[in-house]
């Protein structure tokens, strides 16, 4: 079905894409260190020719990290950039490449909390904050076990189908987000653990302002209903790099005690703190591209606006 799907992208228009693909598909059967070195160049090309990125990354990590002097927030960005261009030339391991290929890049920390909630038959959401091996961490775990998780298609069609077809070729399941909860419900509850991704800025809809590094940040309030729809336990898992293309940490953290509390504000508060404790550990790698503070308290200004 997806096969034939791709003959429609035979237009000159989508050419480009195709070569994109293609340069993703060849990159990916390099070694990791090798993919790592080209990452950090790519990364210090995109911090000096995207000055709209650039602006955003120093913004975010001037209001999170205030203690830090201008030059330790500028070289932080740098590190930021530098990784981010290795997940940039990631993708295509990703996507294409075998599960044991996966499983031998991979290092656990914490997987017995993971484990024993398997074990003993629990409902499961794992929180997977936007660090950089964000898109690495959900696709091991999937060559494992059926798991679900919610995205956006891209505005690319050709992308779009590609990307779909390479994220569910395992164990994955995908629910676009514009969907009600109720498949989302219906697989947690028949023991499906769902990755789910809450922490960027889509508004105020189904969403709260609660702080993040002390800055108040509209955050989705779909943590906590979900798990108390499904009963479910929440296990923080954090995806990072390793050094030098050494491979990716997948780190389970214990599951979070007491909720949800059913205050929203509450909820939403800890589930950025136990964010926040992850960030503290590996500033570099969260995802700070994006524009976490762009939806504003009424009456505030644009924290992103240029003076």
């Amino acid at each position: 079905m997806i096969e034939a799907s791709l003959r429609q992208f035979h237009h000159p228009r989508y050419w480009p894409t195709w070569i994109g693909i293609g340069f993703m598909r060849a990159v990916s059967w390099l070694p990791l260190p090798v993919i790592a070195l080209f990452g950090s160049v790519l990364g210090m090309l995109l911090y000096a020719l995207h000055t709209g990125r650039r602006h955003v990354v120093h913004i975010n990590i001037k209001l999170c990290f205030p203690e830090l002097t201008p030059g330790a927030q500028a070289r932080l960005a740098r590190r930021h950039f530098r990784a981010f261009g290795q997940t940039l030339l990631d993708i295509g391991i990703t996507w294409w490449s075998s599960a044991a290929r996966l499983r031998r890049l991979t290092r656990f920390c914490g997987r017995e909390h993971y484990d024993n909630a398997l074990r003993e038959n629990k409902n499961i959401i794992l929180l997977a904050p936007h660090f950089l091996g964000l898109e690495y961490g959900g696709m091991r775990l999937s060559t494992e076990r059926p798991m679900v998780t919610v995205f956006r298609h891209p505005v690319n069609k050709l992308l779009s189908v590609v990307m779909e077809r390479a994220r569910s070729r395992f164990y994955l399941r995908l629910v676009e987000h514009v969907q009600s909860f109720t498949p989302l419900v219906k697989q947690i509850k028949q023991g499906v653990p769902l990755y789910y991704l809450p922490d960027q800025d889509a508004g105020l809809r189904n969403a709260v302002f609660a702080p993040f590094f002390g800055v108040p940040a509209a955050t989705f309030v779909v943590l906590p209903r979900l798990a108390k729809m499904t009963d479910a336990v929440v296990i923080p898992c954090i995806t990072r790099q390793l050094s030098r293309g050494r491979g990716y940490e997948i780190e389970f953290r214990p599951p979070l005690k007491n909720f949800p509390s059913g205050d929203a504000v509450a909820d939403t508060t800890r589930m950025n703190q136990e964010i926040q404790i992850a960030v503290r550990e590996s500033p570099e790698q969260y995802f700070w591209l994006h524009k976490r503070f762009k939806t504003r308290p009424q009456g505030e200004p644009d924290l992103y606006k240029k003076d």
